[in-house]
């Protein structure tokens, strides 16, 4: 069984980025709900057997297992849980992204059994989740350009998985405007069609 691990910034410090678009309070009930969505989705998961979540802070509504950021800086604090889970399967994926679902996941780990699997976002720079059939000792490189960096410290069988719900993250506006649809021509450097979406992500704001 894999155990999923969510890395969650604390309740201020979400979604700066989208501050010229959404108030304080929507960045907050956006992410809440987004992190809510994935949890549900990997509940929804046979795969998944466990869900941890890294965090500086309480999640409200979290009743599960938290491991608590010591302030080392996402990547080194990732080391640390891989290292605490050494041999065993482990994904982690980020709260972010709004149209995730079940099958999404399940095929990032069945790309994985053997191996490794990542899922870089929609711009092919970032990772929004990577999984190991057996983590070891990795140096998790999260943050700009982070999926080729990913890409040149595997070693071994492995895959990138290309799908709308594990590339379209929430970072900028751009994102925000592509996930629900409202202008897909925004959208137009992806190589995936924005109208594809339903705009449920209005109802979370």
């Amino acid at each position: 069984m894999w155990t999923a691990l969510i890395p969650l910034k604390g309740y201020g410090k979400r979604k700066t980025r989208l501050a010229g678009r959404l108030s304080a309070e929507q960045r907050a009930r956006l992410t809440t709900a987004m992190f809510d969505h994935l949890v549900s989705v990997l509940k929804a998961c046979p795969e998944v057997g466990e869900i941890l979540l890294l965090t500086d802070d309480l999640h409200q509504r979290w009743t599960g297992r938290t491991i608590f950021d010591r302030g080392l800086g996402l990547n080194a604090e990732l080391g640390r849980c891989a290292a605490a889970l050494a041999g065993r399967p482990l994904m982690v994926i980020h709260p972010d992204l709004p149209h995730v679902s079940a099958e999404d996941v399940g095929a990032l780990l069945a790309a994985a059994r053997g191996g490794w699997a990542i899922a870089p976002d929609r711009h092919e720079r970032g990772t929004n989740a990577v999984a190991f059939a057996q983590v070891g000792d990795f140096a998790f490189q999260f943050g700009p350009e982070s999926f080729h960096l990913h890409l040149d410290l595997f070693r071994g069988p492995g895959s990138v998985v290309r799908r709308y719900g594990l590339a379209l993250d929430i970072d900028t506006p751009a994102d925000l405007v592509a996930a629900t649809g409202l202008c897909p021509a925004l959208a137009d450097d992806s190589p995936f069609d924005a109208r594809a979406l339903p705009a449920n992500l209005e109802t979370w704001l």
